[in-house]
């Protein structure tokens, strides 16, 4: 047997059902009006880019630092110097040793240039001495020949008694003579072939300056390569901005010795920013890359800024607690980047928190998020 319930209490349960019914009525209807269309998505997040890390190619000593963090930086802006003064005597030294040989080049090739054209005039010089030295000798020897006959003939006379003793000493005179010319000629033409011999060497000495000029070269090569080495070194101890973007760390200070490769300042490329959002394990199924979306910030709530799906996370994981989502029972959702198709005027910047709208039916009409 059930207890008797008095009318009183049994009229209480039933505005109690009365109300209970009525404001699940109220919220159904609250939450279908709240409800964004189907066939989008929304979700939430902070605005994020992907990190440069500024960092020396060389160790050095940080002489100055010219930014810090928030503040935006355009392509090619200075950033960080280092202490030159050591890479600077070291270029003026590699640069001093370039112009000692440019100037030890040219002068060589002046002396090499000269030697191309002395050498074949000495080895004709030479070969005209030769000649006429072989002609002396030609002429020097017919006429001791001449002399000999006539010497001859003449003794010959004057012991038969049919010539003088005096003409007879004349041609034996004459005889000596033509005979010391023709061995003067001979010397001669000994002296003008030993001529042509060392004018012929030339052509070694020659190769020989050349074989100088191109060490001289070579040289001239390592001394440039040197200084160019020099001065890329020195152009790295000053550090500029690999693309415009907004300095987001600044982990080193000026007098800090670093070593090479040491990580100085974190930049955000603001034409590559994304919000980082995370949707529903339910709800992942319905996205894939390439989709289409918007996303709203609180700073512009009427200027929705155009992005398209580029990552879905493989992997789920549990729900962030600064993400709101629209049912807070959900536990495991997964991180999706929606990467800005522009930033006009820069106007978002990384830590910014944002909404996003993602669409992933074709047609249907956009609508703001609804929380």
């Amino acid at each position: 047997m059930f207890p008797k319930i008095s009318k009183q209490r049994y009229a209480l349960l039933i505005a109690i059902a009365a109300a209970l019914f009525v404001g699940y009525w109220v919220y159904e209807y609250a939450v279908s009006r709240n409800a964004i269309p189907e066939g989008l998505l929304q979700a939430n997040g902070r605005i994020e880019g992907d990190a440069v890390t500024v960092a020396s190619k060389v160790a050095g000593k940080i002489a100055g630092i010219e930014v810090r963090e928030g503040d935006a930086v355009q392509a090619g802006q200075l950033l960080v110097r280092l202490d030159d003064a050591q890479l600077r005597a070291r270029v003026d030294q590699a640069a001093a040793a370039v112009e000692t040989l440019e100037s030890q080049l040219a002068s060589a090739k002046v002396g090499l240039d000269l030697l191309r054209k002395e050498v074949p005039l000495a080895v004709d010089s030479a070969k005209a001495g030769v000649g006429r030295a072989q002609a002396a000798l030609g002429k020097a020897e017919a006429s001791e020949r001449q002399a000999r006959l006539d010497a001859d003939r003449l003794r010959d006379l004057t012991a038969k008694g049919f010539a003088s003793g005096q003409l007879n000493e004349r041609a034996q005179l004459a005889l000596d003579a033509a005979a010391s010319e023709s061995r003067s000629a001979s010397e001669t033409l000994v002296q003008s072939r030993k001529q042509l011999a060392q004018a012929e060497l030339g052509g070694d000495r020659t190769r020989a300056r050349k074989a100088e000029f191109l060490a001289l070269q070579a040289q001239l090569r390592q001394a440039r390569a040197a200084l160019a080495e020099a001065e890329s070194i020195l152009a790295d101890l000053t550090i500029r901005a690999p693309a415009a973007g907004v300095v987001v760390a600044r982990a080193r200070e000026p007098g800090e010795v670093v070593v090479a490769g040491a990580p100085l300042l974190d930049l955000v490329d603001l034409d590559q920013l994304y919000l980082k959002v995370y949707v529903a394990e339910a709800q992942i199924g319905k996205l894939r890359r390439g989709l289409p979306a918007r996303i709203y910030t609180d700073a512009f709530p009427d200027r929705p800024f155009e992005a398209t799906v580029r990552t879905i996370s493989s992997r789920a994981e549990f729900t962030p607690k600064e993400v709101q989502t629209p049912d807070e029972r959900v536990k495991l959702v997964y991180a999706v980047k929606l990467y800005l198709n522009a930033n006009p005027g820069h106007r978002l910047t990384p830590g910014l928190p944002a909404d996003a709208v993602i669409r992933w039916k074709e047609g249907v009409p956009w609508a703001k998020p609804r929380w």
